[in-house]
């Protein structure tokens, strides 16, 4: 079974209340407000996964990403608000601020992670444990 498929169950899922959490996660949690979870992909190649998340609305100054314990956590503020005369004809995505947790048993490498946020689309690569990549062994 692939190491994604594994992954699937706890995707998107919002992170559990309990004593597990640290005190800062929830902290940061807690001053959103209402969140919806993103629309995202997450892909996987032999050398790493790659997660890219749609955040519609949301700055550099505004995005919090970390990977702790065996969590991947994605914590986006939207910048804009609604002037007060304003109507809006049509609307495409929420004013809610995101929040994603991806459970990833700690088969990525957090020291390597590599993140990029461009036109509200953040690109994030993980690359996987070394104990988890595939190898050549050598028969004698």
């Amino acid at each position: 079974m692939s190491l994604i498929t594994s992954l699937i169950p706890s995707l998107g899922a919002a992170p559990a209340k309990t004593s597990d959490n640290n005190s800062a996660a929830a902290a940061a949690t807690a001053d959103l407000g209402p969140t919806v979870a993103p629309r995202y992909t997450l892909t996987e190649t032999p050398e790493a996964f790659g997660l890219v998340v749609d955040l519609p609305g949301v700055a550099k100054d505004g995005l919090e990403l970390s990977v702790d314990g065996e969590q991947i956590r994605v914590l986006g503020r939207r910048g804009w608000r609604k002037p007060e005369a304003w109507t809006a004809l049509h609307r495409e995505s929420r004013e809610h601020n995101y929040e994603l947790v991806l459970e990833h048993g700690r088969v990525i490498d957090a020291d390597k992670v590599h993140a990029e946020l461009r036109d509200g689309v953040l690109r994030v690569a993980l690359p996987k444990a070394e104990a988890l990549k595939p190898r050549k062994i050598a028969v004698a």
